[in-house]
């Protein structure tokens, strides 16, 4: 094999793992014969030189044959060497590949956690974990099934939260890349058919599970789930958009954040996994009553940050129609009137211990809830997306007091 080497050229070659660092090798180029005689003073010669860095480095250095180092004991190049080489680039691109894909994947997960919009996932098993124990009339039909069922019924709730703000986002891109451009629809994370995929992927899995799960109550909820989601965002006027009447915007949260995570839910547990008859208590009918005032209050704190953008789009929500103060007022009052309700049916109960933690828990609710509303700053989104963030944090609390409403 001839290794022809161009004087004006820089080349680097693959160290061979049986180099020692430090060895040198010598190629010289050919000599030029003029009228039959070999002018050496035309032959250049130069070296490559190992290093522990797995790489040969050509130098030009030797200009005299008195410089010349030559070591014996390394062989040429040969084709096993090449192989070898070609083989530790190879190896070099794979790990190269490997570490793309890794930061794709890292990427799109990142994207799809975004995309869910992590807080109300967290609404959804807080509010399942106790809607499942709503139904139990004794310490005996706690068991592990009313468990496993808990945890089954949380994957399709999931789904369709997860169709719900995706098909919000899909719908508002051009909106939030004003309100907010880190969503990965707006940003460029996730393109346009990669949330259509999860748009339609997800109503689909939650429906079919529900009628693996053989549930009537669950299949009719994710169906009406599925048409309010889309009557929220899907942008055919007159009688869709709901996001863009304040009424209607209300109805689309209270209904998808509270009534259809408790009714179906509840008439499943009671009916279908306990073999109970239907029957509303005590403890659902007033977490119903509260899941409406909260969440209609949760609707119209959302909009707040979000004024600029649907100003410029032209929807007409209730911060740009009152006011950012006025409504924000409205919020904090509603909340602080459910946690009086709760207050007041507490004191009616005739457990003591019911009575004690459902009044002072409310009431010390209510006031860190007063405390932080007077800390907000409505001119900067930040600050109220805190509050929005607290709110859904007292949220998840009251599905724990719930059950001592007895």
């Amino acid at each position: 094999m001839l290794l022809q080497i161009n004087p004006r050229s820089s080349f680097s070659l693959k160290y061979h793992p049986l180099q020692h660092a430090g060895s040198v090798k010598t190629f010289q180029t050919p000599l030029k014969h003029i009228n039959g005689l070999a002018n050496k003073n035309q032959s250049k010669k130069y070296s490559v030189r190992c290093s522990s860095e797995s790489s040969f480095f050509l130098t030009n250095k030797i200009g005299h044959s008195e410089d010349l180092v030559i070591n014996r004991n390394h062989k040429p190049l040969s084709k096993s060497t090449v192989a070898l080489a070609a083989q530790d680039g190879y190896s070099s691109e794979s790990k190269l590949a490997s570490t793309s894909f890794m930061q794709v994947l890292n990427k799109k997960c990142d994207a799809f956690y975004r995309l869910t919009r992590p807080y109300s996932c967290v609404s959804i098993i807080a509010a399942l974990l106790s809607v499942s124990l709503l139904p139990l009339q004794s310490p005996a039909d706690f068991t592990p099934k009313l468990i496993i069922e808990a945890f089954k019924c949380m994957v399709p709730a999931i789904m369709m939260n997860n169709y719900a703000n995706a098909i919000n986002q899909l719908a508002d891109v051009h909106i939030d890349k004003v309100n907010k451009p880190y969503l990965p629809l707006a940003c460029g994370d996730f393109s346009m058919g990669e949330g259509l995929a999860i748009t339609i992927a997800s109503p689909l899995m939650a429906v079919a599970m529900g009628i693996m799960l053989r549930s009537p109550p669950l299949v009719i909820g994710f169906i009406i789930w599925c048409i309010v989601g889309g009557a929220y965002s899907i942008d055919l006027p007159p009688l869709l958009r709901w996001k863009g009447n304040p009424l209607m915007a209300a109805v689309t949260i209270i209904s998808m954040n509270g009534l259809l995570l408790l009714f179906p839910f509840f008439i499943h547990f009671q009916k279908i996994v306990l073999g109970n008859p239907v029957a509303f208590t005590k403890p659902v009918l007033f977490t119903a009553a509260y899941m409406v005032i909260w969440n209609a209050a949760i609707a119209f704190v959302k909009d707040i940050p979000d004024v600029e953008g649907d100003k410029a789009f032209g929807l007409r929500t209730l911060p740009i129609i009152l006011g950012k103060e006025k409504v924000f007022s409205i919020a904090v009052n509603m909340m602080l009137m459910a946690y009086g309700g709760a207050v007041l049916v507490g004191a009616f109960s005739p457990s003591v211990i019911c009575k004690l933690v459902t009044m002072i828990g409310h009431s010390a609710l209510a006031f860190v809830l007063w405390r932080q509303a007077k800390t907000i700053d409505l001119s900067d989104n930040k600050s109220v997306q805190s509050f929005y963030l607290f709110i859904w944090e007292l949220y998840y609390v009251e599905f724990l007091f719930v059950h001592f409403l007895r």
